[in-house]
């Protein structure tokens, strides 16, 4: 018997969840669900070799986890997978974000312990 949960997340921008699973290298297919009002969203999902994909689906506030937890054969618990999306989503914003305002990544490293270091810098035009 299947038993789909549905776990809120942080993750309001498909831009950054895209990248943030590009950079930890997790496959993943866009897919395409036209709504009652005609409008279209775009959910990611990240295909699984037991054929119950993992979903990132849109509801009307943030990209939440749909996944049944039955069927979960990730390396790794399920905490641990939306955590590294999570620290990966905020290092993409962090990046994006920064250089709307001039500056630009010189150093983005993933460290032994799990955590990452961000280097940005930004000329002071002016004093040129």
């Amino acid at each position: 018997m299947s038993h789909f949960t549905s776990m809120k997340t942080r993750f309001h921008n498909l831009f950054y969840l895209e990248k943030a699973l590009n950079r930890l290298d997790i496959k993943h297919n866009k897919q395409t669900t036209i709504q009652k009002e005609k409008s279209s969203l775009e959910d990611l999902i990240i295909p699984q070799s037991n054929g119950h994909n993992i979903q990132f689906s849109w509801n009307g506030n943030e990209y939440e986890l749909v996944v049944d937890m039955s069927y979960w054969v990730q390396d790794y618990p399920i905490e641990t997978f939306i955590d590294k999306i999570a620290q990966q989503y905020a290092g993409e914003v962090i990046i994006e974000e920064s250089k709307k305002l001039g500056f630009q990544p010189i150093k983005y490293q993933q460290n032994k312990d799990g955590s990452n270091t961000l280097v940005l810098e930004r000329w002071n035009e002016d004093i040129l």
